[in-house]
């Protein structure tokens, strides 16, 4: 929320990166949401979350929707840097705030309909022997249709695109030296772009891992939920909690560490305090 109104505060802020910061910031505030609907039905009702209901269809819908968003979000985050660097030196392309817009347009659709499927019928309320034992009524082919090609495009394209900025930034630096310039701002630029891979991709693996081995291990259990209780359910819920630190750490990682949104945030802080003691005085 944080990060949602400091971008709407501020007029500057409202370059290609920053719309699809902000697109990420509500992604993850669906997923904070959903989960807590979930975690409120578990409260009240526990029976319904471990055996399925109907009940359970459209918090896990949303759910899935907002974390679908996110994944895309990061693949997009990461495209549109690496056009940024890689065709800073022509003018032929440059990502505009349209370029950005559609991406968020798209990447909600694609989330929406992949993510209410099973509102839509792909549901097991009466296939139970297809139905999944952690995510149920949710059927087992239907996770896995969601989360393996997902799961390759939240590691492969962050993969490519930051490994691709560095050799790229590292090209431009040899070739400075080479003519005898100084290459300081592109080392620190290469030592940025590193040290921020290597967080997304350990937040990356920790959050989204457990639950694709969760995933695959639904798919080759033949057991009932009863023998699975209550060893299998506390892995789901810890899983659930990691998706939830993903939500935590994004806006860490991509916005509250920009320098520029940090000034904001600090000017607004400013601000606010100073309108207190002027309606003190």
């Amino acid at each position: 929320c944080t990060v949602i109104f400091t971008r709407l505060a501020t007029k500057d802020l409202h370059k290609p990166i920053s719309i699809l910061f902000c697109n990420l910031a509500v992604s993850d505030l669906f997923t904070s949401f959903s989960g807590f609907w979930i975690s409120v039905l578990f409260i009240t009702n526990p029976d319904i979350t471990i055996f399925g209901s109907r009940d359970m269809l459209a918090p896990y819908a949303l759910y899935t929707t907002s974390i679908l968003s996110t994944i895309y979000n990061l693949g997009s985050i990461g495209v549109e840097r690496y056009l940024a660097v890689a065709k800073s030196m022509r003018t032929r392309f440059r990502v505009a705030r349209n370029h950005s817009i559609a991406v968020v347009f798209i990447n909600w659709v694609l989330a929406f309909f992949l993510g209410c499927l099973p509102l839509m019928g792909w549901n097991c309320l009466h296939e139970e022997e297809s139905a999944s034992v952690l995510y149920s009524p949710f059927c087992v082919n239907y996770l896995i249709f969601i989360a393996i090609p997902n799961v390759v495009v939240a590691f492969i394209i962050p993969l490519f695109t930051y490994l691709r900025i560095i050799i790229i930034l590292r090209r431009r630096k040899l070739r400075m030296k080479a003519c005898g310039q100084a290459s300081g701002t592109y080392k620190s630029a290469e030592i940025q772009v590193a040290r921020t891979s290597i967080f997304i991709w350990l937040l990356a693996l920790i959050s989204y891992a457990p639950f694709f081995a969760g995933v695959i291990f639904d798919a080759t259990n033949h057991r009932c939920h009863i023998d699975l209780y209550p060893g299998v359910y506390i892995f789901r819920n810890c899983t659930a909690v990691l998706i939830t630190i993903n939500c935590l750490g994004n806006p860490l990682i991509y916005t509250l560490r920009l320098k520029t949104l940090r000034a904001k945030l600090k000017a607004l802080k400013c601000l606010s305090i100073s309108r207190v003691r002027a309606c003190a005085i």
